[in-house]
C-alpha cells in the first residue's frame, strides 16, 4: 500500500467514488480512496437509487442536473453499466403554497437550462397513471428524473478514477487522522500510516465518526429510510408489455415516493 498521497478519501460509497473520479478529472492523479470493507458496503448498497433535479438550493439543483448527465458519460468511458432508467418524474402539490413553490422552481430550472414543466391533475394521470390525483392541484414534471443501480454506478466511478491514476484500498480501516504542524495529515489505518496533503470525509453513515477522528463534530444523525417492493401490479405489467416504464412520483406532503420495480412498485 502507498504511504503517501495528495488526497486521501475516506469512504467507498457512491459519494467517495465520485469525489475520487472528479479529482482525477481535474488532473489530481496521486489520490487514493480508503474503504473499511468493500465498495458500496455502507448505505449505498441498499439505496433506492432515485435521482432528480428538484432542490431548493439553485447550486445543488445545477449540480444534480450535471450529475444526471454525467452517468452516460461514465458508461461510455468505462464500459460499465450504471443501470440507468430515465423514466421522468412528477412532484405533486396538494396545496397552493406547494404549487407556487413548484412554479418558482420551474422558473429557476429554465434559468439553468433544465426542461421541466408544470402539469395539471389530468396531465399527471396521463404521465403517471398509477397516481391518485384526488386533492392534487398540480405538479412539476422533470424528464431527467429516473433511477439507477447505486452499486453499478459506484463501480463505474471507481473504474474511471483508476483509469485516471487513482488508487483504491478496500478492507482498510481508518483508525486515526492526525494533523501535522504543516497542515498535512497522517492517516492511520490497520495496514499502516499514509501521509496525505488533504483528507476528504466521505464516510456516509459514519461521517460523524470520521470527523471525530480529526476532533471535528458534525451534527449528523443517520435516519431510517423504509421502502417496500410490491408484487406484480396489473397496470405496470400492461405498461411493460407496451414497452413503457412508469415514471417516478414524489409526494412531499406524504413524505413518500414510488417508482417501478420489475412488474411492481417500489414505495418509500
Amino acid at each position: 500500500m502507498k504511504t503517501t498521497t495528495r488526497v486521501a478519501v475516506i469512504g467507498g460509497g457512491v459519494v467517495g467514488a465520485s469525489v475520487l473520479y472528479h479529482l482525477t478529472k481535474l488532473g489530481w492523479s496521486d489520490v487514493m480512496l480508503l474503504e473499511r470493507s468493500e465498495l458500496t458496503s455502507g448505505s449505498t448498497w441498499h439505496a433506492a437509487g432515485g435521482f432528480h433535479t428538484l432542490n431548493g438550493d439553485t447550486n445543488m439543483a445545477a449540480l444534480q442536473g450535471y450529475t444526471i448527465r454525467l452517468y452516460k458519460e461514465l458508461e461510455e468511458l468505462t464500459g460499465l453499466s450504471c443501470g440507468l432508467h430515465h423514466v421522468g418524474g412528477v412532484t405533486l402539490a396538494d396545496n397552493q403554497d406547494r404549487f407556487d413553490m413548484l412554479v418558482a422552481e420551474r422558473a429557476k430550472h429554465r434559468f439553468m437550462g433544465l426542461e421541466t414543466e408544470i402539469v395539471g391533475p389530468d396531465e399527471i394521470k396521463k404521465i403517471a397513471p398509477v397516481t391518485n390525483v384526488e386533492g392534487i392541484i398540480g405538479g412539476l414534471y422533470d424528464p431527467l428524473d429516473g433511477h439507477l443501480d447505486p452499486s453499478g454506478t459506484t463501480h463505474a466511478y471507481a473504474k474511471a478514477a483508476r483509469m485516471g491514476g487513482a488508487t483504491i484500498e478496500t478492507h482498510t480501516m481508518v483508525k486515526e487522522t492526525n494533523q501535522r504542524p504543516d497542515g498535512t495529515w497522517d492517516v492511520v489505518t490497520d495496514k499502516g500510516t499514509i501521509h496525505a496533503e488533504h483528507v476528504v470525509n466521505a464516510g456516509g453513515l459514519w461521517a460523524r465518526e470520521v470527523g471525530a477522528l480529526a476532533g471535528v463534530y458534525f451534527p449528523l444523525h443517520p435516519m431510517e429510510h423504509q421502502y417496500i417492493v410490491t408484487d406484480e401490479v396489473p397496470l405496470i405489467r400492461d405498461m411493460m408489455a407496451d414497452g413503457i416504464e412508469h415514471p417516478h412520483v414524489m409526494d412531499p406532503a406524504g413524505e413518500s415516493y414510488l417508482r417501478q420495480e420489475g412488474r411492481g412498485l417500489c414505495i418509500g
